[in-house]
């Protein structure tokens, strides 16, 4: 129950000034692997083992967070320009509030909002704590070895993303 009280609040702490809320990863560490999701949705099941030489952006967000729904379109575009370059977009849904962590309304609000990525249902949070998280949206930039090495909370600086996400991919 605190999450959902303090990580809004932190959010806004964090993200309200621009360019504070990004931060280049100083000593990379390998991304945790995806825990305690209860169900996968646009996808099999997936590993960031099995994602090993792919760039993936781990997106933290809930469907009722106006952030997250400022976020959304510039993700949705990264995966549908760099897909095809090998960027593998993951969205990991963790729920504010009750109703988030009803199946049907997380797979209604994909279907409304046109998500085509996969979308993990992260309902007790242990995606949301492997990674250290406490923040809606909240992305996570995976290099080809599997590590993290970019972080971005709330809105903004897509512009210094998109430009991290080309470097990644250019990079063989």
């Amino acid at each position: 129950m605190w999450k959902s009280i303090l990580a809004p609040l932190c959010l806004c702490i964090a993200g309200c000034s621009p360019g504070a809320n990004a931060e280049q990863a100083t000593a990379p560490a390998p991304a945790p692997e995806f825990t305690g999701i209860e169900r996968w949705f646009n996808s099999p099941p997936l590993t960031m083992a099995g994602l090993k030489g792919r760039v993936v952006l781990v997106e933290f967000w809930t469907y009722e967070c106006i952030n997250c729904l400022h976020v959304m379109p510039h993700v949705k575009q990264w995966h549908q320009r760099y897909h095809d370059q090998g960027l593998v977009v993951v969205g990991v849904h963790t729920p504010e509030y009750d109703e988030e962590r009803v199946a049907a309304n997380v797979k209604a609000a994909i279907e409304r909002f046109g998500i085509q990525y996969p979308v993990a249902q992260d309902n007790g949070y242990g995606t949301w704590d492997a990674y250290g998280n406490r923040f809606w949206p909240a992305m996570y930039l995976v290099d080809r070895d599997g590590k993290i090495v970019y972080r971005h909370y709330g809105e903004g600086d897509y512009d210094v993303t998109e430009a991290r996400i080309r470097q990644l991919l250019s990079t063989r």
